[in-house]
């Protein structure tokens, strides 16, 4: 008899519940292996979606000069933490010495002619120029000091502040102090030149000296300045006159005061903070030892000066109408100037021993009014001008007497 072995569960083709479970383990093990791969390609669009989210914003936050308001935003949320509490500050950018520098320029003692240089030298070599407008206020309070320090303190370097003001003393009041520069002239030629711009102006325009002083009446633009020193007008009288002295000596009201004490704070300001003081009449020196005491600044300033482009913009300033008082005015004038003569002639000797440790040869030049000069000035003295002359006369009295300042 045979056997059927069909029935036989070791033969059966039926799938058996182990073998199920198998299959199924294979499919889990296979869509576990999916899944990784799966969230890998997501996290990556994920950080590429960030970056690019990051570098939109910093683009956006240098065109606009600032963070977009949802960096604002975030950083408050997360707190007031910022870069330089956690590493400090970065490397400082290196500058060069000195990088801030003062010119308290002496009115009519080429100020302007440096100024124009300085624009076109500011242009050409990166640094800041700041030229203030106020002309008439040299004296300032305390209060009015403090805050003129500070402001030029926070000028981007390098730096070149400049501005008809008195002498300021920036440690007194715990400032770092900046290098000072400044040009003075012979007094009496520089208070000629004042006298005559401030009634007639120079030869930027006709009227240029109505818009100066539009409130002087006729009689005073007019007045004979042999009158006005001899009779002892107020502005041919100290302490008009004692003018440049002041521009070293500082804010201090004695430095006011025709002296030996502001004579003597002048000079010492001079060896202590002023990097040169030079001197009108040898100009193209001063320039040059600029040039070299202050390359960063000054590097090209006398092939600009001395070009014709130059040269024929420089002229306009020139001061018209311009002459001699007579002897016995000039002898008034330099007594009552003699503290003003005594710190010219200082400052002069300080100019031509700077050139001389520089190895420029100096050539000294006696001052142009002095008492052994005064005789033969009465020599070749003018007479002013008469109001009804000619233009062409006219023109010729002022190129003889032009003065740039």
């Amino acid at each position: 008899m045979m056997k059927n072995f069909s029935g036989s569960p070791l033969h059966s083709n039926s799938p058996t519940p182990n073998h199920v479970r198998e299959r199924n383990n294979r499919k889990y093990s296979a869509l576990s292996a999916l899944l990784p791969l799966r969230f890998s390609l997501r996290g990556y669009g994920f950080c590429m979606a960030t970056l690019f989210l990051f570098c939109f914003a910093s683009l956006f936050y240098q065109l606009n000069g600032g963070p977009p308001k949802v960096l604002l935003d975030i950083r408050q949320y997360l707190g007031e933490s910022t870069y330089l509490d956690d590493h400090g500050p970065p490397v400082p950018r290196v500058l060069p010495f000195p990088s801030q520098v003062v010119y308290n320029r002496v009115g009519k003692c080429g100020s302007r002619t440096v100024v124009i240089l300085l624009r076109l030298l500011a242009e050409k070599h990166q640094f800041n120029l700041v030229s203030s407008d106020i002309h008439n206020k040299t004296r300032l309070t305390k209060h009015e000091q403090v805050d003129l320090m500070k402001n030029i303190s926070n000028i981007p370097q390098p730096f070149l502040y400049t501005r008809h003001v008195h002498f300021l003393n920036f440690t007194r009041f715990r400032i770092e102090q900046p290098v000072y520069i400044n040009i003075i002239r012979d007094p009496i030629n520089r208070f000629l030149s004042n006298y005559f711009f401030r009634r007639f102006g120079d030869w930027r325009g006709e009227q240029n000296h109505l818009i100066r002083t539009p409130g002087m009446k006729d009689d005073e633009r007019y007045l004979d300045i042999n009158v006005c020193i001899l009779e002892n007008y107020p502005e041919c009288s100290n302490p008009r006159v004692f003018y440049i002295i002041p521009y070293f000596c500082g804010q201090h009201p004695q430095c006011r005061e025709p002296g030996v004490w502001a004579l003597e704070r002048a000079k010492q300001n001079v060896l202590e903070n002023y990097l040169l003081v030079g001197i009108l009449e040898e100009l193209e020196d001063v320039l040059l030892m600029l040039e070299r005491l202050l390359p960063h600044y000054f590097t090209g300033v006398l092939n600009i000066y001395k070009s014709p482009d130059y040269k024929k913009m420089g002229n306009m300033t020139g001061t018209v109408r311009k002459h001699t008082p007579t002897l016995e005015a000039l002898q008034v004038l330099y007594h009552r100037m003699r503290y003003e003569y005594e710190f010219y002639n200082f400052i002069r000797d300080e100019f031509h021993l700077t050139k001389k440790k520089i190895g420029l040869k100096s050539v000294s030049q006696p001052a142009a009014y002095s008492p052994t000069f005064l005789r033969e000035l009465a020599l070749r003295t003018p007479e002013p001008l008469d109001e009804d002359e000619e233009l062409e006369t006219d023109l010729e009295d002022a190129n003889s007497w032009l003065v740039h300042t």
